[in-house]
């Protein structure tokens, strides 16, 4: 009987050794992974961290100012209607807007284009039975910073600031400096009388 007894007693604290045994190995386990959890997670800050100093030790690009030319060229063609090229130094992609006006009716056309490779062409304009005989001006107005593709904004500044020279002025709208170039011409072989010098296009 006390022999049975012993055996029953041996058996249960070997049981219980074998759960105490079980469960540090668990908890031994378990602290292993918040060690390594803890030390990546030390490791991805040091890194975060180590980039945002580097950002902030590169000196700020300095953009320089950009003086900006513009230069318009007419002809008429046999519909008598005006076609419009022009060359400038504004970035690639840049937008323009084209605007025709006769200066006795004060009738408008415009057209928005983008520059490329230093030129740009717009028209041909006029109503389709041909422009009649006399003086036209014609304005090239590069568009607000805020409608400019992004390559764009970073050449001229997100509100025109690197814009420089004569032909800057401030923007209607509010939104910064823009380019504005004007220049006149005079339709017909004998036309009437203009404000101001202009060249004459003749018509075919």
């Amino acid at each position: 009987m006390k022999t049975g007894f012993r055996l029953t007693l041996v058996g249960i604290m070997l049981s219980t050794m074998t759960l105490l045994v079980g469960c540090g190995g668990g908890d031994e386990q378990a602290a292993d992974e918040q060690a390594r959890e803890t030390a990546e997670a030390a490791a991805q800050e040091e890194v975060a961290s180590r980039e945002a100093q580097e950002e902030q030790s590169e000196p700020a690009k300095e953009v320089e100012p950009l003086d900006v030319r513009i230069l318009v060229s007419a002809s008429i063609g046999s519909d008598r209607r005006l076609l419009v090229e022009g060359e400038t130094n504004l970035p690639d992609g840049a937008q323009v807007q084209v605007i025709v006006e006769r200066e006795l009716s004060r009738v408008r056309w415009r057209e928005r284009v983008d520059v490329e490779q230093g030129q740009f062409i717009a028209g041909p304009f006029g109503p389709g039975s041909g422009l009649p005989d006399g003086g036209y001006s014609v304005k090239v107005e590069l568009s607000e910073a805020t409608v400019q593709p992004r390559a764009v904004q970073q050449r001229i500044g997100e509100e025109g600031e690197y814009l420089t020279g004569e032909l800057i002025t401030q923007s209607r709208h509010g939104l910064g400096q823009i380019a504005t170039y004007t220049t006149r011409f005079m339709v017909g072989n004998q036309p009437r009388e203009s404000r101001g010098n202009a060249e004459l296009l003749q018509t075919p």
